[in-house]
């Protein structure tokens, strides 16, 4: 029994069933760190408490309401963590909707039944930034509704367990957590102080190799990022500018009181990055591949898009793969420990061929596949009965991310078919909006895939590297930018008039 469970055993609470949803609409969305949740009413195995506060309902019964809630919110957690509530790192947000008479006041007291039930779990955790609003009526009369925003930090937490990103190589967790008056926190930046380079794919070899040339020392460092994840997201959880600001700014002080030489938010949101721009940060611009799904319903939908030839390229590089070849498509629990054993072997020699030695330990997709498994998609692409190639992705809000992909065998074209159609059918299949492929290889570009710009922000102390970091960026953005509209142009689709 995990801790969090414990904790509800011995506040005497039982979860509900996850309610199924009552219209067109999902339970939760999982994007990166952050499950959202969907509202939830006050709803239980009995009916629930329907009615208007300030009506037939009293504010002790609006409270029992908003419990129920909480209830309901914990129990769609749950499901979207892989029934661990543990992976749960704090309650971010929640929003309620009480239903009220227009002369009914006292609403955050109503929400506070929702509230206290979640710092009980949860603790300092459970704390909460919180809306709260009254409404003229809600779904099917019922009292109160909410939502909530959660963070789960289990790809980063099966990292650390698994000792990929650990101290002993060269990722000391270094994370900033920013407090109010009271002590309550109300933002987090996720940092490391690192030794090396490795593991980051914004490249800096050559300014830590110049840096050093001239006598400096560019080791230490401080990086925001998720440790060999090369996928665009949140790096400081707050919408506050002022704690944005106050997190950036501790990350400098860190850096100078550990005499570090900088400090990158790698894979950052380009507003993000135009933030801390007012703290001395560069912003450097790197590209991706993504697909983008234009409402299409079927692959040939997509492959209407494309010029003939392209068309025609694509047609033959799938039936070329597909010869002889029966591919799998797994995922969850379907994904069992010899599939993974295989998918690692596969890992392994592309890690070995591209990298030397590869970042990433059998434990971690033990660890990954227990408790992101609604998230892990495998392709497994077998000929005659026995695997020959794997290939990785994972689902997050509304994107699938290629990961990792290896072959024991030579086959032409099963790259593409894993990595980049199969990929293309699941986001069709599922409504996704995206498939982001990660950089390098304008290969992808003749596949449907576009140029997407990255960002990262980069604050140096020392004068004479920060100026020539930034002569080098001046020089290194409008090239970055000119490749990318240059690629566009020779984007497969048809050219529109």
């Amino acid at each position: 029994m995990g801790k969090i469970d414990a904790r509800l055993v011995e506040l005497g609470v039982t979860l509900p069933t996850p309610p199924a949803p009552v219209a067109s609409y999902v339970p939760y969305v999982i994007s990166g760190k952050l499950v959202y949740v969907s509202g939830q009413v006050s709803v239980d195995a009995t009916g629930g408490i329907k009615g208007k506060l300030g009506d037939a309902i009293e504010v002790e019964q609006g409270q029992a309401a908003a419990r129920l809630c909480a209830l309901n919110l914990l129990a769609q957690v749950k499901a979207a963590c892989g029934g661990d509530l543990d992976q749960v790192k704090r309650v971010v947000k929640l929003s309620g909707f009480v239903n009220v008479t227009p002369d009914f006041d006292p609403i955050p007291q109503v929400m506070n039944g929702c509230s206290d039930l979640m710092v009980a779990v949860f603790g300092d955790a459970g704390r909460h930034a919180r809306s709260a609003v009254g409404q003229a009526n809600l779904p099917l009369n019922y009292a109160v509704e909410v939502d909530g925003m959660f963070l789960s930090w289990d790809f980063l937490q099966a990292l650390e367990e698994s000792g990929c990103a650990t101290p002993a190589k060269g990722w000391q967790p270094a994370h900033l957590i920013a407090r109010d008056r009271t002590g309550a926190a109300v933002g987090a930046m996720l940092l490391y102080a690192k030794d090396h380079s490795y593991g980051e794919y914004v490249f800096d070899h050559s300014w830590a190799d110049a840096f050093m040339r001239a006598g400096g020392r560019y080791y230490p460092k401080l990086q925001c990022a998720v440790p060999f994840t090369p996928v665009p997201g949140r790096r400081m959880l707050s919408n506050d500018a002022s704690v944005i600001s106050a997190l950036g700014q501790a990350a400098i002080g860190l850096a100078q009181r550990a005499d570090a030489s900088s400090v990158h938010a790698t894979f950052a949101s380009a507003e993000l990055c135009q933030h801390l721009k007012s703290l001395g940060y560069l912003t450097r611009v790197g590209l991706q591949y993504h697909w983008f799904n234009h409402g299409y319903a079927t692959f040939d939908d997509f492959l209407a898009d494309l010029s003939s030839q392209k068309r025609k390229n694509i047609r033959k590089e799938r039936a070329r793969a597909a010869g002889g070849m029966r591919i799998r498509r797994l995922r969850g629990t379907a994904i069992t420990q010899r599939d993974w054993d295989f998918f690692f072997r596969c890992y392994q020699d592309t890690g070995s061929r591209k990298w030397g030695s590869p970042y990433l330990n059998r434990k971690f997709f033990t660890l990954l596949g227990e408790r992101m498994a609604d998230q892990c998609v495998l392709f497994v692409a077998e000929e005659d009965g026995h695997p020959v190639a794997s290939a990785l992705n994972l689902l997050g809000g509304d994107a699938l991310y290629g990961r990792y992909w290896g072959r024991v065998a030579d086959v032409p074209f099963l790259h593409f078919e894993l990595c980049y159609y199969q990929a293309i059918d699941l986001a069709i299949e599922l409504k996704l909006a995206r498939v982001e492929a990660g950089a390098q290889g304008e290969h992808k570009l003749a596949r449907g895939y576009v140029p997407a710009p990255t960002y990262s922000a980069h604050w140096i102390a020392d004068r004479g590297l920060r100026q020539a970091v930034l002569h080098y960026l001046n020089a290194e953005t409008p090239a970055v930018i000119e490749e990318a509209e240059v690629l566009a142009d020779h984007a497969p689709f048809k050219k529109q008039d």
